[in-house]
């Protein structure tokens, strides 16, 4: 990983533009300054939008669908050109170890093109035959446009990989971005702006705007803007459907979590120990799907929280290049703090404090980094602050439960509903339980494994709409019926 500080601009109608207003990003690991980023203006916004538009009607609008196809294609090959280039910017921006950027995000942002783009291409046009009173019928069928300037908002925990989650559909379907990624992490959209220009992407089909939430105030209010994509908090989110509200912007929202998982007595507990090691900890907890509340049955609780505990304990926290390293810090100082705040929570709460609970100690650079400990707590009721409110942290709440119902009842009564996983040997149970959860994505005896075609999105506070494979057709397109008299 380099040490040198990253300059980045946006991107606006295929050229960089830099502005007269800086920001900082910090790397995660040691607190060092990672990057200055030019902050997008109003104007820049507004020239954004308007390429993206012009895009619209001119070069990009007027390709054919396999030249398109090809295209976007083309965008997958050559982010795997320039692998690590993107693997550097990831993890300079995050502090995630280079093993997860390697094997996880940077792949994964080229494979969400390449499957976005043969979506497209095996995508069927739905007809229907109608009878009419002369006898001779009627055909129905639909034809799909693309919905137009979509502004894409994405998060900082996963930024190359949720960031082309959404830019990859809306390319292959027709339409035209606007970026505004995390400030926090906003080094991979931009790459991924040079990539455009470096495989023939028609100007203003990409564009990235850089800032806090004032850009992206700008950007949903904008009245050229036709929908908006979000990956964010709850709280975030239902700022952004209030902006959108007097345009009637269409929106799709993947929002918070606090997701369960439940941990029946049947259940493998070494799977279940492994699993759920992923689920709490995997990226210091900075997952949306990651589960905080483990619900596990009575007869097994002592057993199963004693090896989640080992787990824990057998992480190992280091500088992302070095082989062997489990554990990376959160992302900003702002992020330390309110994790520590909810450590402290706990202990108010009345937690028994089962491993982890503070900030660990290294006696080099890294003790001016964002790192806080695995935390495990028992003795928390399902009423409690910690076990109901999203952490976003490499923690979660041990919960004992004594029968189905029950934790039925627990694992739903939230605001939430993202994901949730169960485990259990028992088929039977496995198909009751998952029928009953209120979440969207729910797995059985493990987590984090998915199909790119299957729908993804929340229930309740945790997101409006879905995303994946053709599912992602009813944000990104606009249906219309034709009806041909026979």
């Amino acid at each position: 990983m380099s040490s040198q500080i990253r300059s980045v601009v946006n991107y606006v109608g295929g050229r960089p533009v830099e502005t007269g207003t800086t920001f900082e990003v910090f790397d995660p690991v040691t607190g060092a300054v990672a990057a200055h980023v030019h902050e997008a203006t109003a104007d820049t916004v507004d020239a954004a939008v308007r390429a993206a538009r012009e895009a619209l009607r001119g070069p990009w609008g007027k390709l054919t669908t396999d030249e398109r196809i090809d295209m976007v294609l083309g965008i997958a090959d050559g982010v795997g050109k320039r692998f690590d280039e993107f693997v550097d910017a990831e993890v300079s921006d995050t502090g995630q170890a280079f093993n997860m950027a390697k094997r996880v995000n940077i792949p994964r942002g080229a494979a969400n093109f390449r499957t976005f783009a043969h979506t497209l291409r095996e995508h069927a046009t739905e007809a229907f035959r109608m009878d009419t009173p002369d006898g001779l019928g009627a055909l129905n069928f639909a034809i799909r446009r693309p919905r137009g300037v979509i502004g894409v908002i994405s998060p900082w925990n996963a930024p190359m990989l949720l960031m082309t989650w959404k830019v990859g559909p809306a390319l292959a379907f027709g339409n035209t971005v606007v970026v505004k990624p995390s400030e926090e992490t906003p080094s991979t959209a931009a790459l991924l702006a040079e990539v455009m220009n470096d495989v023939g992407v028609p100007a203003g089909a990409y564009n990235v705007v850089h800032g806090a939430g004032a850009v992206g105030e700008m950007l949903t209010t904008h009245p050229d803007v036709d929908g908006i994509t979000f990956t964010g908090e709850t709280v975030t989110g239902s700022r952004i459907l209030e902006a959108v509200a007097p345009t009637l912007k269409a929106t799709s929202m993947e929002m918070g979590g606090k997701n369960p998982g439940i941990v029946f007595a049947d259940a493998d507990l070494d799977n279940a120990t492994r699993v759920l090691g992923r689920s709490i900890f995997l990226n210091a907890g900075q997952v949306c799907l990651g589960t905080e509340r483990v619900y596990i049955h009575e007869s097994i609780f002592d057993e199963l929280a004693g090896r989640l505990v080992e787990h824990a304990k057998s992480l190992t926290p280091g500088f992302p290049h070095e082989d062997g390293v489990t554990l990376g810090p959160v992302v900003s100082q702002q992020q330390q703090r309110k994790i520590l705040d909810y450590y402290q929570v706990a202990v108010d709460e009345g937690a028994n404090v089962l491993v982890g609970g503070g900030v660990p100690s290294f006696g080099d650079e890294r003790d001016g980094g964002y790192w806080v400990e695995p935390t495990l707590w028992t003795g928390l009721g399902h009423d409690s602050r910690t076990a109901r409110e999203e952490i976003f942290g490499p923690c979660a709440a041990l919960i004992p439960f004594s029968d189905e119902d029950e934790v039925v009842e627990m694992a739903n009564d939230t605001n939430y509903g993202l994901s949730a996983t169960i485990f259990t040997r028992d088929l039977s149970r496995a198909l009751r339980v998952t029928q009953q959860l209120e979440a969207g994505v729910i797995w059985v005896n493990e987590w984090f494994l998915r199909d790119l075609r299957t729908a993804f999105g929340g229930a309740k506070h945790s997101g409006l709409g879905r995303e994946g494979g053709v599912h992602g057709l009813e944000f990104y397109t606009e249906i219309s019926n034709i009806c041909i008299k026979i």
